[in-house]
Parts: C-alpha cells; structure tokens; sequence
C-alpha cells in the first residue's frame, strides 16, 4: 500500500492520519505520533509497536506524506523519521525479529516489482533475480546436500534452507534500499 487502509484511523491518536507513516510490522500510524511513542520511552531503543508490541525498526514514510514534504510541518515530522531511521535500522536485529519482517518486506518488495511507475535500481533488481535463478537451479537440480531419495522427506530440509536463506537475502536487500529511500539520505 502505498498509504494507510482508507477506513483506518492512527492506533495512537484515534484520528484521521496525519503524515502516516508505516512500520516494519505493517501497522500505520501518525509520523508525529510515533515519534512521540518513541519520545516517552527510551531514546537509545526503538520503540515497540502500540498494536503489536514489536520492535519498530524502520518507518516508511506513506506516498502522501512525501508528496507534502514541502510543508514546514511535515518535514519536521519526516525529518524525525529520518532521524529514527537512521538510529534503527541499520540495528542488527536477530534471525526471528527478521523473520517477522520477512512479510512486510516481501510484500513491499513484489509490489515494487510488478509496479512499472516504480524504480527499483538496477543493481537491486539484479541482485534478487540472481538470488532468484540461483535458488530455483538448486532446488530443481538432482545434486543435493542431502538427497530425497535416500532420505525422503529429511531430504527437503536443504532445499527449504536455501529458500528461506533466499527470502532472507532479498529482504535483506530490499530493506537497505527503503532505508537508503527514507532514512538514509
């Protein structure tokens, strides 16, 4: 999405959204009022989610807010969101908080794929269709690390590796292109 659900209102303030914002859990909220979400607690950690109670690692500012990035007002609150970003997304976050970005990523991910308006750079776009060719030949191929058919369904255990080392990889890098977007320039 490229702004909040249409009959959503901000989790935090109950109101209409003002500068929404998304974070890595797929909730949206006011950019002011996840900043001030993040201004009560502590300022060295990353906030958690008001719905969900995970970590908010990266905010993506909504098509919306960065088309009134002019305004005075909505640059500050877009220039606090920078700011958190670039405090928290480069965070090294462990396998399961990644795991649970892996959705919102690829989501996020296919739609800038699909979209031809969009412009995913091309190195980027490289870089995941290798990942993509080299995944697939890896699971089709007869050599295995640990073949099926002397194991059977144990066998399936690499190839499910290498596809979750593939999301993984992808997702990895396409959230160094949304922090490079939103948080890193």
């Amino acid at each position: 999405m490229d702004g909040p659900p249409a009959n959503d209102c901000c989790s935090v303030c109950h109101g209409n959204f003002n500068t929404p914002c998304q974070a890595n859990c797929s909730h949206w909220f006011c950019g002011n009022c996840i900043m001030l979400v993040w201004d009560y607690g502590s300022a060295i950690q990353p906030c958690r989610c008001p719905l969900c109670r995970r970590q908010i690692s990266l905010l993506v500012p909504g098509e919306a807010s960065l088309r009134r990035r002019h305004e005075p007002e909505v640059a500050e609150i877009l220039g606090k969101v920078e700011t958190y970003n670039r405090l928290f997304s480069g965070h090294t976050n462990g396998l399961i908080q990644r795991m649970q970005d892996l959705p919102f990523y690829l989501r996020r991910l296919l739609r800038e794929l699909m979209d031809p308006r969009r412009s995913l750079p091309l190195v980027i776009r490289a870089r995941v269709y290798i990942a993509m060719i080299l995944s697939a030949v890896y699971i089709v191929s007869p050599v295995d690390i640990i073949p099926e058919g002397i194991l059977g369904i144990v066998g399936l255990l690499d190839d499910l590796l290498i596809l979750l080392i593939f999301f993984l990889h992808v997702s990895a890098i396409y959230r160094s292109v949304l922090y490079a977007r939103h948080g890193g320039s």
